[in-house]
């Protein structure tokens, strides 16, 4: 489960949390670019996104061997780029290619307006791992002609034909997940996961008939293949060594191999070892005997994440995106968070779900802040703030789950910088004095809350199937905004104060507060088009979220709608009204997920998490004209260099910082493109 941005960053933004099966996210709340170091966490912004960097602390006092240990795993990662681009739309890598070679071998006119806007639209791209946007996931559109292309084509000798060439410019495949109610889904989205044909009633069919051999362990069906249709028969390509993206897969067991052999203890290198065997065989049960050794190896300072792993992208929820982390334990800071594991069982326990859906033991979770090393596929160059995995909620009960928050990511974030949107849209001093000061704090134990609490959380009842069978395409929603809704009632609990978390538990919780409804109500339209539906899982829990209990709260007027000076805003009256009714939504949404209700999850979905209020989207839209900073941001990664002595042997690895974006994009296809344009 990913946690993809903040609630509201201090020095950045309003930081928005989600994580379904996996990952946090931001968006920015920022009006200019402030350096308050001197390293220059900015590198360019185009369309409306914006390319940071990141460092690495504390790599120079890993040893020699824990350094080779992240080489060696971020060069894994890297080695499976591709797959997430085919994975994300069947045609992404044969455009790119074309693409790329215009941009390496163009001789022309680059001063033109066609020339720069065929600059942003690759740099979209790159962004996007595909030509569908990397969070609308609506097409993205190029501003030049099919007849400027052509040209471009002719000049550099660059072939693109066919249905590759007019996808760019046509109305086919406009949507790469399609998760809208009443159509079919899978006929409707442009993501690789289903061949021609496929439709969510042959999806559904196909699984019925999968069986697990332990129904109290379900296997993870679907999640490392492609359902295809032959000759009328449905079958599963399996992405395996020798399989489907076998040649990036073989690259990939290649550098795992030499990671086993440098891991910092037996635990680790066991679980390698299993990962290993997964990718050689495809083996659902072992993608389960691994996620059993990696989740008990909490030794070490180096870990990581790897495989296909969050269902995102899949309308209806069962296949894995490729995705990888590799992450340096940052020591300080973990120790701090860890008072969060140590109490789960308390927090369980005195949870607003009902009873019968409270877990009796609580058992593994951790949570870290780690700062990563490298990010490929999935997770980059868009990354997440925050990590909670295995996914499977049989091993989360059973023999628990990491959680851990990406601390280098975040700071990179914080020091990009400043706070005009917030001003913005804050309803009052008193509104932004509280950000001010408590809403870092706030956010990071929003992500702590929701990683280590929130997943973990709850059981499903007895006989009830998996959450993709039965909560099918509002999985990932539902199971998002229940993570929220752990984090938000408990941030408004002395507790927090008791464990020595904060100083002003009421001014730490009215602070995050302020931020969610802000976000859930306002901010987060920013990202939409006028006219647009909600449609991404995390944008859509934070919105049914807010509007939930601002519409339960209306009689009480505990959330009150202002008007001043032709803008709206949302204020806060009484907050410890609103801490109950997230309560009585936290319990609600826990019951939907342990009994599969699923005509509950589309009516709460359905009803508050989709319709955009168009007067709002308006008036948002138009106050933020004023601010330059883009809405997206995303990074590019630090490139580990091995030296070597004559023997071949690597006697020291260096850190460097890539200057541009289109730098690090050609480097990564010249060195990693281990797949052919059509698999």
């Amino acid at each position: 489960m990913k946690l993809k941005f903040f609630l509201s960053v201090v020095l950045i933004s309003v930081v928005l949390f989600g994580c379904v099966d996996g990952k946090s996210e931001k968006t920015n709340e920022t009006s200019e670019i402030v350096e308050t170091e001197k390293f220059n966490y900015n590198v360019e912004q185009f369309a409306d996104l914006k390319i940071l960097r990141y460092q690495i602390p504390g790599w120079d006092k890993l040893t020699l061997k824990e350094q080779k240990l992240v080489y060696y795993l971020t060069q894994a990662g890297l080695s499976g780029r591709d797959i997430i681009w085919d994975q994300n739309y069947r045609h992404n890598l044969t455009i790119r290619k074309a693409l790329e070679n215009i941009y390496t071998n163009y001789k022309g006119d680059k001063t033109s307006d066609n020339w720069k806007a065929f600059e942003v639209y690759l740099k979209r791209v790159w962004f996007s791992n595909g030509i569908h946007h990397h969070y609308s996931n609506d097409k993205i559109k190029p501003e030049f002609s099919a007849d400027y292309l052509k040209e471009l084509l002719t000049q550099t000798n660059t072939v693109l034909e066919g249905e590759p060439f007019d996808v760019i410019f046509n109305d086919a495949d406009s949507k790469k997940v399609n998760k809208k109610k009443g159509i079919d889904n899978i006929a409707e989205s442009a993501v690789n996961f289903y061949g021609p044909n496929v439709t969510n009633k042959d999806v559904q069919n196909f699984y019925k008939t999968k069986v697990s051999p332990d129904p109290n362990k379900p296997l993870s069906f679907g999640l490392n293949s492609q359902l295809v249709k032959e000759n009328g028969v449905v079958k599963e390509r399996v992405y395996k060594s020798g399989g489907l993206y076998g040649s990036a897969i073989d690259e990939i067991v290649k550098w795992l191999e030499l990671a086993k052999g440098v891991a910092e203890n037996e635990a680790q290198a066991n679980a390698l070892g299993v990962l290993i065997e997964y990718y050689k065989t495809g083996d659902l049960q072992t993608w389960d005997d691994y996620n059993v050794a990696w989740t008990k190896a909490t030794e070490g300072n180096i870990d990581y994440i790897n495989s296909f792993i969050e269902v995102y992208n899949d309308p209806l929820g069962y296949r894995g995106s490729y995705e990888t982390i590799v992450q340096i334990n940052d020591f300080d800071m973990s120790q701090k968070m860890k008072v969060l594991s140590d109490n789960a069982q308390w927090f369980e326990d005195n949870s607003s779900i009902m009873d019968e859906h409270k877990k009796e033991n609580v058992v593994g979770v951790t949570y870290k802040v780690v700062n990563v090393a490298g990010e490929a596929g999935d997770a980059s160059p868009s990354t997440p703030i925050g990590v909670n995995l295995p996914n499977a909620n049989w091993i989360r009960a059973n023999v628990g789950s990491k959680s851990v928050s990406l601390g280098n990511i975040v700071h990179a974030y914080n020091n990009s910088g400043s706070t005009g949107r917030l001003k913005e849209f804050v309803h009052d001093e008193e509104e932004l004095q509280l950000e001010e000061k408590y809403g870092e704090l706030a956010d990071k134990l929003h992500t702590a809350l929701h990683e280590v609490i929130g997943h973990a959380s709850g059981k499903i009842n007895p006989g009830v199937g998996t959450v993709n069978e039965t909560l099918k395409n509002y999985r990932s929603t539902l199971e998002e905004g229940r993570a929220d809704l752990v984090a938000l009632y408990y941030l408004y609990d002395s507790k927090l104060q008791e464990l020595g978390l904060v100083d002003d538990w009421k001014s730490v919780g009215k602070a995050a507060y302020d931020g969610y409804i802000r976000n859930g109500l306002m901010m987060q339209l920013i990202r939409l088009n006028i006219g647009d539906d909600v449609e991404e899982a995390h944008m859509r829990n934070r919105q049914w979220v807010s509007a939930w209990v601002y519409e339960k709260g209306k009689a009480d007027n505990v959330i009150e709608k202002v008007t001043r000076n032709g803008k709206t805003y949302f204020n806060i009256t009484n907050y410890e009204k609103l801490h109950e009714l997230f309560g009585d939504l936290l319990r609600e949404t826990q019951r939907i997920k342990s009994e599969g209700d699923y005509a509950a999850v589309e009516a709460l979905v359905e009803g508050y998490g989709v319709k955009v209020d168009q007067a709002i989207h308006a008036e948002v839209l138009e106050r933020n004209k004023q601010f330059t900073s883009a809405p997206y941001s995303g990074f590019v990664n630090p490139v580990l260099v091995a030296e070597k002595n004559d023997q071949g042997e690597i006697t020291e690895i260096k850190v460097t910082q890539p200057n541009t974006f289109a730098e690090q994009m050609l480097y990564y296809s010249k060195n990693y493109n281990f797949l052919p344009e059509v698999n």
